[in-house]
């Protein structure tokens, strides 16, 4: 028994007799006959009753009937989102970010999504990169921006742009003293002097950090571990330590006097990665918000609101 059959079924079933519905169909009426001999044969039961006015469902028949109904619609409908997945995007999209790339992309991203795409259904989930990763092994987005190129078996990392890492400290703290005015470059062997204030270990700053220390020779002791960018920028407001992100992560604060900030240098760069599934194929809407994705940061570069970086050759 097959989709067509059960389409034949319906038919005969809503004309009321084989000969009307052999029209509709446009199929000969004992090739309809047949099909109905066939499908009694495989269940082992009758499905019709003839009457004066044609034929109606037996018991089982209106069984088969119910979800004969159900199947083909089914069946319909995944007919015609498979042809629709050439023509405009649609559908849901998971998109996992870390909480200083969500600060400067997510409203753009969601604003041009809505514009360009708007059959796709973008679902943005913020967390620090260690959790976006969880996210992607088990599935549960689709797209993650990273700062670690991932090496898993299943997912690809594709370097889009590089940003530049300042040293942001409390506006007024007499350890600044030793410290150059803000916006003067400072050299990374400083930060092992510095009460700091970082994210635990194993995520993708700290581990960051914490190698570019150890190729200095020195080890970074954090006064403070947290592991929330948001956080961070507050202690350090209080005046409680020192800590590193990129330029726009603190770009508000930094203008309106709330902290200072210092360039590296040599400049401390970390590359921006897009991470995707390659075990399974990826939607029509995947695809196209992985575009979107790649304009707005272009955009964003372009406009300076994303400060401090620039696209790679291959993004």
């Amino acid at each position: 028994m097959d989709v067509r059959q059960l389409r034949y079924f319906v038919a005969i079933v809503e004309s009321g007799s084989i000969s009307r519905a052999s029209g509709r169909l446009n199929i000969a009426q004992p090739s309809l006959s047949l099909h109905v001999r066939n499908m009694e044969a495989d269940l082992g039961v009758p499905l019709l009753f003839r009457t004066a006015q044609g034929v109606q469902p037996t018991e089982a028949g209106e069984i088969l009937l119910r979800n004969a109904r159900a199947i083909v619609a089914q069946f319909e409908e995944a007919e015609r989102e498979i042809r629709g997945s050439g023509a405009e995007p649609a559908g849901e999209v998971r998109l996992g970010l870390p909480s200083s790339i969500a600060q400067v992309l997510g409203v753009p991203l969601v604003l041009a999504a809505q514009e360009r795409l708007p059959k796709v259904k973008l679902r943005i989930a913020e967390a620090m990169s260690g959790y976006v990763l969880d996210w992607l092994r088990l599935g549960r987005v689709d797209l993650g921006l990273l700062y670690a190129f991932v090496e898993d078996r299943g997912l690809r990392s594709i370097g889009l742009l590089s940003e530049a890492l300042h040293l942001f400290g409390p506006a007024a703290d007499p350890d600044t003293a030793a410290l150059p005015p803000s916006g003067s470059p400072v050299p990374d062997s400083l930060l092992a002097g510095l009460p700091l204030i970082l994210p635990s270990p194993g995520h993708g700053l700290r581990d960051l950090l914490d190698e570019r220390a150890a190729t200095e020779g020195t080890r970074l002791a954090a006064a403070i571990e947290i592991d929330a960018y948001g956080a961070i920028k507050s202690l350090v407001e209080k005046g409680l330590g020192y800590s590193v992100l990129p330029a726009h992560a603190i770009r508000r604060e930094t203008e309106g006097g709330a902290i200072r900030a210092w360039p590296f240098e040599p400049a401390f760069l970390r590359t921006v990665h897009l991470v995707e599934p390659i075990d399974r194929p990826l939607s029509h809407a995947v695809q196209a918000v992985e575009k979107l994705c790649r304009q707005t940061l272009r955009d964003l570069v372009r406009s300076g609101e994303w400060s401090g970086a620039q696209m790679r050759v291959s993004s």
